[in-house]
């Protein structure tokens, strides 16, 4: 069912002994709300009127709110990995005549939006030095990204979280 413009924002709840319209709205992660009560308001009616009122009471003062900017979010440990360093796996890679070429492939995000990735292969570089380069240019990319003491800051969120 589509919802209309109208109530955007409104709820109704008919729930056990509570009976209203509940108004919600959210700034920089934060919510807004306010439940307008069918019988402390005189009638189903007469709460819907004054929660769509207070609804736009409200939207109003949440544009005078400024937007905070988003934070990206640093993904610190994944179970789905074996290498032990995110971004950073062990992959075979087909080329384009059938033939299959081990190597660790490193990804990253220099911005939202934008993923980059380069390999590493272990026939030409051998296992050991394959997967150091590898963690050694995901490291670069990173600090590059996130500047020079990333690691340091994520060392510290660790033990925080510990």
């Amino acid at each position: 069912m589509a919802r209309s413009k109208v109530n955007k924002g409104i709820s109704r709840i008919d729930s056990g002994s509570t009976h209203g319209w509940f108004v919600r709205g959210y700034r920089n992660g934060k919510t807004y709300s306010k439940l307008f009560s069918d019988r402390k308001c005189g009638s189903k009616a007469k709460a819907q009127k004054l929660a769509k009122d207070y609804r736009d009471e409200l939207n109003e003062q949440l544009e005078a709110i400024p937007k905070k900017p988003r934070q990206r979010r640093i993904v610190v440990s994944d179970s789905r990995n074996t290498t032990g360093e995110l971004g950073v796996s062990r992959t075979t890679k087909v080329g384009p005549n059938g033939t299959r070429h081990e190597c660790y492939s490193v990804s990253w995000r220099p911005e939202p939006g934008v993923q980059k990735c380069t390999s590493f292969s272990i026939r030409k570089y051998g296992e050991k030095k394959a997967f150091k380069l590898a963690v050694d240019h995901r490291r670069k990319m990173m600090r590059e990204i996130h500047g020079p003491n990333f690691y340091r800051k994520l060392s510290k969120r660790k033990t925080a979280e510990a």
